[in-house]
């Protein structure tokens, strides 16, 4: 039964962990991001992962603001 609870709290604090984020477009299109993206200065490009857990990438021209939901 301990060892249950630590699972639980353990699996509780893991998804806590991990923030949303909105990435809005110079186009006016909403970009939700699971934690918060990475901007690649090599590239110029945002690196961050999608909803469906695929990892994406946008040029950082292409955002206009980034916020945590």
């Amino acid at each position: 039964m301990r060892a249950l609870a630590v699972i639980v709290t353990a699996v509780l604090l893991v998804a806590c962990g991990s923030s949303q984020y909105l990435m809005s477009t110079n186009e006016g299109k909403m970009i939700t991001s699971y934690g918060k993206p990475d901007l690649n200065e090599e590239t110029g490009m945002y690196e961050y992962e999608d909803v469906d857990g695929k990892e994406m990438s946008i040029s950082k021209d292409e955002i206009v603001q980034i916020i945590e939901r």
